[in-house]
């Protein structure tokens, strides 16, 4: 069965679209686009990019990390959100009013994303908050596990109904470690019991609901020697135990995390052989294009699902919905109060 698109998600280098990355954009192995800050200027330039990208490669899955707080690609033209852990707080309070803010922040944050002409934010951030890992931290809906099950399902709930998919990270969790595995490959030394018992619930009870999974580029090493992006131990377990069947993403293959399996192709292969769908390849265009060679004739297995597949909205035309506006005033009341 051959597959239009292949298995690399690759980033740009800057606001619009180079001759070079017009001609990339076309190599079969390519898959998806996923875009940073240096590629943003205001919500009405990210569309028009986006329009860009598919005049060149109609279908690909353009992606970008819009979590909320520090994590916030998109500034001008859209709503400003409040970290993960601004709703916890709020749970804590009320659970009710919290979960039902959760699940309208995701419906905002799906409808917002859409109509800047994207398809999937990589979110929720399923990662517990154990209060050693800076990098996660108040990206995390909290520290407790329960907590951040229940705000990651309505969060889900959220993006669902605004016709956006949801992907959680990073299995099996990175809160518990304090090294940023974008700079360093962290070593989590916990027993398997305490990880399932804590970092893995969250997953275990949101696997059937998640439409894509990123596992975390840490060695938990009482389960296996290798990341667990590269292990087919852990994503046989998320494939097996916890049932899921949506689309497996590669953190970035050229963080610090991923640099040990070997130069940039092994890493792709390993991901691959472990069970990864896509390949994210960010900030290192010499990298990437290694991968796309070595991805040639590959296709991706699972991205189709994940393109947002309705009318997509006018961002002008939100503010003519009710929900967008309470949920608005909400989340930049929170934003500005947690600053």
């Amino acid at each position: 069965m051959s597959h239009p698109f292949g298995p690399v998600m690759l980033d740009l280098d800057g606001l619009s679209l180079t001759r070079d990355e017009r001609k990339l954009l076309k190599a079969p192995a390519v898959g998806g686009v996923i875009l940073f800050a240096r590629n943003v200027e205001s919500a009405y330039q990210v569309r028009t990019l986006c329009d860009a990208i598919r005049r060149e490669r109609p279908g690909l899955l353009i992606a970008v990390d819009q979590e909320g707080g520090r994590v916030q690609r998109i500034k001008e033209g859209v709503t400003r959100l409040p970290p993960m852990a601004a709703l916890g707080k709020r749970y804590q309070s009320t659970q009710a009013e919290g979960a039902v803010l959760a699940k309208d922040a995701g419906w905002l944050l799906g409808m917002e994303m859409a109509a800047c002409g994207i398809d999937i934010t990589f979110a929720p951030v399923l990662d517990i908050d154990s209060g050693v890992s800076s990098v996660i931290g108040d990206r995390s809906f909290g520290a407790d596990p329960e907590q951040v099950s229940a705000l990651g399902q309505a969060f889900i709930t959220g993006l669902h109904e605004a016709g956006m998919a949801a992907v959680g990270k990073h299995f099996p969790g990175h809160g518990s470690v304090a090294e940023d595995s974008h700079l360093a490959l962290p070593i989590d030394e916990r027993p398997l019991d305490t990880i399932k018992q804590h970092d893995l619930i969250p997953f275990a009870h949101l696997a059937s609901d998640l439409d894509g999974i990123m596992p975390a580029h840490v060695i938990y090493r009482a389960f296996d020697y290798r990341p667990a992006g590269f292990s087919p131990s852990w994503l046989g377990m998320l494939r097996e135990s916890l049932g899921f069947k949506g689309c497996i993403f590669s953190d970035d293959l050229s963080m610090t995390g991923a640099q040990e399996i070997g130069a940039p192709a092994e890493r792709a292969q390993a991901a691959l052989r472990a069970g990864c769908d896509m390949l994210l390849v960010c900030n290192d265009r010499e990298a990437a294009l290694d991968v796309v060679a070595a991805c040639a004739g590959l296709g991706a297995k699972r991205p189709t699902k994940l393109r947002y597949a309705r009318a997509r909205p006018d961002i002008n035309a939100l503010t003519a919905l009710g929900r967008w506006r309470r949920t608005h005033a909400k989340l930049e009341a929170l934003a500005a109060e947690y600053a």
